[in-house]
């Protein structure tokens, strides 16, 4: 851990958004979900959901670790068990979709707590998904094509919604919770330990605050080998 790479975690957590999320509707391409991640990484947000089939989650797993490591893509069945939940905890729910009451993308308030609902590109957003959302929103085509690759969109949709939050201030103080930011902090400064620990079902050690390294860890794992 050297100190730039420490600091560089820091400042990248002090930016992250929680009340804003992406939403994937069985987007099923690996390389899809993938570039979602990345553009979700880019714009702040710490964690979206995906709601999948079990083979298509196995192959995107496999193809996306290193994005896993930065994006928490939390894997849902059930899309209005999903939907409604987000809602219930004050989200405004935006589908990607186009039809007569579609509003240009650029129209929401991404200040709010926000998901961004996101379908396959061929099937688009389910009719059961459009039917819960609050409100479609739409990105103005002015070709010949119907529409932009889903990772695409996302990626449009975002950088609007990032523009929004970053005129009103939103990325200029971390707005994690204290517990949320530590774990996360320890998480992404030392993986292996992570690992060790949820395998052994062991609590983080602390981190000094100055450098990130793990306090007293002579002692730590004396206290480990001891059982």
């Amino acid at each position: 851990m050297t100190p730039e790479r420490y600091q560089r975690l820091r400042a990248v957590l002090d930016r992250r958004q929680p009340d804003l999320t992406v939403i994937t509707d069985n987007v099923h391409k690996g390389r899809n979900l993938s570039a979602i991640v990345r553009t979700a990484d880019a714009a702040g947000i710490a964690e979206m959901h995906a709601v999948i089939d079990d083979k298509d989650y196995k192959a995107f797993r496999g193809t996306a670790m290193g994005s896993h490591s930065w994006v928490a893509v939390r894997r849902h069945r059930d899309i209005a068990a999903l939907i409604t939940g987000l809602q219930g905890d004050g989200y405004q729910v935006l589908a990607a979709h186009l039809d007569a009451d579609s509003v240009d993308y650029r129209q929401p308030d991404y200040t709010r707590p926000t998901a961004i609902l996101l379908g396959a590109e061929k099937r688009g957003v389910s009719a059961e998904a459009c039917a819960l959302a609050d409100a479609h929103i739409t990105i103005p085509m002015m070709g010949m094509v119907q529409s932009y690759n889903v990772s695409v969109a996302a990626g449009i949709i975002l950088s609007e919604a990032q523009y929004q939050r970053d005129q009103q201030g939103l990325y200029d103080r971390p707005r994690l919770d204290e517990q949320t930011y530590r774990q996360t902090l320890f998480e992404w400064a030392h993986p292996q330990v992570r690992d060790f620990c949820r395998e052994n079902g062991l609590d983080y050690p602390a981190l000094r605050e100055q450098d990130g390294e793990i306090a007293e860890p002579a002692q730590w794992y004396k206290r480990i080998r001891e059982g």
